[in-house]
């Protein structure tokens, strides 16, 4: 039997053959499938005219755009490889990216042309197109001669041409990991792992054709992409497109487009719960709000739960494109701080990080491994990096620690490599933190493990807090002793304004060492 064709431009093209419906919403305005199908073809003829190639790699930098799901569809349609890069990087960490996966071509928003031209000569790019058909970031109006114009592309007279078919086992992209403990590495997708990630997705999550889906995390994040907009863009719903996440106009488009489906980082829904509003808001549109990329505190749950909004707790990895557990809203309240059972066609197992023996057993910790058809086939261009993360068995280990309880369902613990070793307990930073994060004032709380003469490590907190609260350790201490055993104890505190966050709304525990480092608490126990 002949393979399905899974390609995105195909499935976009089948939609724009539908009535006429928005497919997304974007800055004011409403474009529809087939209009946003013809500018495809245009595009992927125009790229085809300056020698981009099936296999090749096209690289996009910028916000949240309808021009990045031109680059990513039209990408597609010749079989060419994308890469969406985190627009929140330094030069040489964007220089490293783009030599590394080779890059063919650049597609550039205003707000980078600069830091392209300050690393142009060294890079392998061959053609730099300057994005100067999206009005929410113009273009200025005298480039150097390094860009082209995007609208240079897309002239109409050009014959459409077909989109290649594509298969499970096609590279659709390369995503580069957060690099919080060093150099990004390029996690690839085919374009099997995103079709397979809908499947689970569509699957167990109340997904519809027509679902109104916001889109306000990044979308260079596997999270912000793939776990509901690109389904609902493909499959028939619409896609309110935002730049960025703002909290205030987060809570009107909500409201105001009776959005259906949302994803964001628990550190988005926090601030979303403090905009001026928030508990009067109507929200019985939201009948999917999944929360996924940190750990989830508790008492969030419970907050949003009281204004009858069920958050779904997921968990995955760039590597799961995302999702390889998910928890039903039905479970939400009854399963609080799971992140639920394996998706349909997805295998998880546990075993110890150290003898990676399997663990069988209920409530005993060890990394969680997944193996199924949405999981990464490997790094790009890393052999090393793939064969220590995807054993013989073809079980990726993914560096976090979990536990299963009685009924099958998953408690994510912590990175394995925050762990943090007190006169030979293990201490789980992440277990810690949702204690803190419940004290009455804190908005969030971070923990690390800092040098001790007696003990190795013991625990630092860092906290940041609503005006007029500056808790003491002994205070912190107290709240704490009822929920946590002393080793786990914080032993300094630390007041900050916000804690370092990469643009996926993980807090990366490097700078924040490095604050703590300047910042040293005066007080201790």
């Amino acid at each position: 039997m002949a393979a399905v064709d899974i390609s995105p431009a195909a499935a976009l093209r089948r939609r724009a053959h539908s009535p006429t419906r928005t497919a997304v919403l974007y800055e004011g305005r409403e474009i529809s499938a087939g209009r946003l199908s013809a500018t495809v073809d245009a595009f992927a003829a125009g790229l085809a005219e300056t020698g981009l190639r099936r296999g090749d790699r096209i690289a996009y930098l910028g916000f949240n755009s309808v021009t990045f799901f031109e680059t990513m569809i039209a990408a597609a349609h010749l079989g060419a490889v994308f890469v969406p890069v985190n627009f929140r990087l330094a030069a040489d960490e964007v220089r490293h990216i783009l030599n590394d996966c080779g890059a063919h071509t650049l597609v550039v928003e205003e707000g980078h042309r600069e830091l392209v031209e300050s690393i142009a000569d060294e890079v392998p790019a061959r053609r730099h197109l300057l994005v100067d058909t999206d009005p929410a970031c113009p273009a200025t109006d005298s480039p150097t001669a390094l860009w082209d114009p995007l609208s240079s592309l897309l002239a109409p007279d050009r014959a459409p041409r077909e989109p290649v078919a594509l298969h499970d086992d096609d590279l659709a992209m390369l995503m580069y990991t957060s690099g919080t403990t060093g150099r990004p590495k390029g996690v690839m997708l085919t374009h099997g792992n995103i079709w397979w990630n809908a499947v689970n997705v569509d699957s167990v999550v109340d997904t519809r054709a027509d679902d109104v889906n916001l889109a306000m995390a990044p979308l260079f994040h596997i999270g912000g992409l793939n776990a509901l907009t690109l389904r609902t863009l493909l499959r028939g719903g619409t896609v309110v497109l935002r730049r960025g996440f703002d909290p205030a106009q987060c809570l009107d488009d909500l409201v105001r487009h009776g959005v259906s489906t949302f994803f964001a980082v628990p550190a988005m829904f926090a601030a979303l719960a403090r905009v001026p509003g928030f508990a009067e808001a109507d929200l019985s549109a939201l009948r999917s709000a999944i929360v996924a990329g940190a750990p989830v505190p508790p008492q969030l749950i419970r907050d949003y739960a009281e204004r009858d909004v069920l958050l779904q707790q997921a968990w995955g990895l760039t590597e799961t494109a995302p999702f390889a557990t998910y928890l039903p809203a039905e479970l939400t309240l009854r399963k609080t701080g799971s992140a639920g059972a394996p998706m349909p066609y997805t295998e998880i197992c546990l075993v110890d990080p150290v003898t990676g023996v399997r663990i069988h057993e209920a409530d005993t910790s060890g990394e969680i491994c997944v193996r199924g058809p949405n999981v990464t086939v490997g790094y790009w261009n890393n052999p090393d990096a793939t064969r220590a993360a995807i054993d013989d068995a073809g079980w990726f280990h993914s560096g976090d620690i979990a536990h299963r309880d009685e009924d099958g369902f998953y408690y994510i613990v912590d990175r394995l490599q925050d762990m943090i070793i007190s006169g030979g307990e293990n201490v789980y930073p992440a277990e810690v933190e949702r204690v803190l994060a419940a004290y009455p004032g804190v908005r969030e709380a971070a923990v690390i493990g800092v040098s001790d003469a007696k003990w190795g490590e013991t625990v630092l907190a860092v906290l940041t807090c609503d005006a007029g609260t500056v808790p003491t350790v002994e205070e912190v201490r107290a709240f704490a002793g009822d929920h946590l055993a002393r080793y786990k104890l914080p032993t300094r505190v630390v007041v900050a304004e916000h804690l370092p966050r990469n643009a996926s709304g993980k807090l990366v525990k490097v700078e924040l060492r490095r604050w703590v480092e300047v910042h040293q608490p005066a007080e201790t126990v």
